[in-house]
């Protein structure tokens, strides 16, 4: 009999510091209209003093585990996407093993920016669905204030830090339906972070120069984005045999308002089954998906059976959309 890989656990965390609008025209030239007119964002959350992504991420982890009425050590592997891992060594996936107690579980990280979560949940259904792991957490977290420029209002206004993480097992019925991930790396320069890495390496003048920091080129992500969400979305729900009629809900990356609408749009799907918490913890980049997912879930939006599509796009560029009848 072949496995069936689905979602059995979902968690989140948010930080408990909020950060409004209202607190950034303060220290940059912005207002609370400018933001939430272009943006759909009124709101978003930064970690405390000492807090870093394997914190939150683990916060995720455990309560994934507690919703899927699983331990610790039942874990057979941890999937960590991240673009603001704790440091480039060791990998922020083994830093959560040890917080959790996942004593038998390999771990690694995956950079796919705001994709990743997609990128780590097809890896998860291919370990699961072969048989090879019983278990598969995946975690999206970020510490995006770490990376932030407050001199850019562009990109300052946009991100937001937070954790999400669903488990991954062998289901009965239902599961992932279909996945899909793709890369354009034409578009690198669109939305990256210069230097850290092995091309421009830390120094005096890459910290004056502020090329730590997320640097984007908002009107090309936003054309992207507004085409790629859609097309993927749809491309999902055909891989698995399905037609627009039968989806009941999406859940989509948390970018933009008007790239959200759009989406929901092309799969003809009224408001009340489309997730947006954008407006309360802006991009949380991989963590977005799986955060809204959660909410969604723990709201009742959520039920056995609904057919659910989950949409995302990133720096890369990267994509990624599946789509999921709920398991849990």
């Amino acid at each position: 009999m072949d496995i069936k890989a689905g979602i059995i656990g979902v968690g989140s965390y948010v930080p408990e510091n909020i950060v409004t609008n209202f607190d950034l025209e303060k220290i940059m030239d912005t207002s609370d209209e400018w933001i939430r007119t272009r943006t759909g964002i009124s709101e978003r959350r930064k970690v405390a003093e000492g807090e870093a992504t394997s914190d939150t991420a683990s916060k995720a982890a455990l309560k994934a585990l507690e919703c899927a009425k699983l331990e610790p050590k039942d874990v057979d592997m941890i999937i960590l996407a991240t673009i603001t891992p704790d440091s480039p060594l060791p990998a922020t996936a083994c830093i959560v093993q040890e917080n959790i107690g996942a004593v038998n579980a390999a771990a690694f990280d995956l950079a796919a920016a705001c994709s990743g979560f997609l990128y780590a949940m097809n890896i998860a259904k291919r370990f699961v669905e072969s048989g090879a792991y019983k278990n598969v957490l995946i975690i999206g977290a970020e510490t995006l204030s770490s990376v932030i420029n407050y001199d850019d209002r562009s990109t300052a206004v946009l991100f937001g830090d937070g954790a999400g993480a669903a488990v991954i097992s062998a289901v009965e019925n239902g599961g992932i339906l279909s996945i899909t991930n793709g890369a354009d790396g034409s578009g690198k320069d669109y939305l990256k972070i210069p230097a850290g890495g092995s091309r421009i390496k830390a120094g005096e003048e890459s910290v004056k120069n502020k090329l730590h920091t997320v640097q984007m080129a908002g009107n090309d992500v936003f054309k992207f984005a507004v085409r790629k969400m859609a097309d993927e979305s749809v491309k999902a729900v055909e891989a698995a045999n399905l037609t627009l009629e039968d989806i009941d809900f999406l859940i989509p990356h948390q970018a933009n308002i008007r790239i959200i609408d759009s989406s929901a749009k092309r799969l003809k799907l009224e408001k009340d089954k489309v997730y947006v918490n954008l407006t309360r913890y802006g991009n949380m980049s991989s963590a977005s998906v799986p955060v809204a997912m959660d909410e969604a879930f723990r709201e009742g939006k959520l039920k056995k059976g609904d057919k659910v599509v989950l949409v995302g796009f990133g720096g890369g560029l990267t994509w990624g959309a599946s789509v999921v009848e709920w398991s849990i």
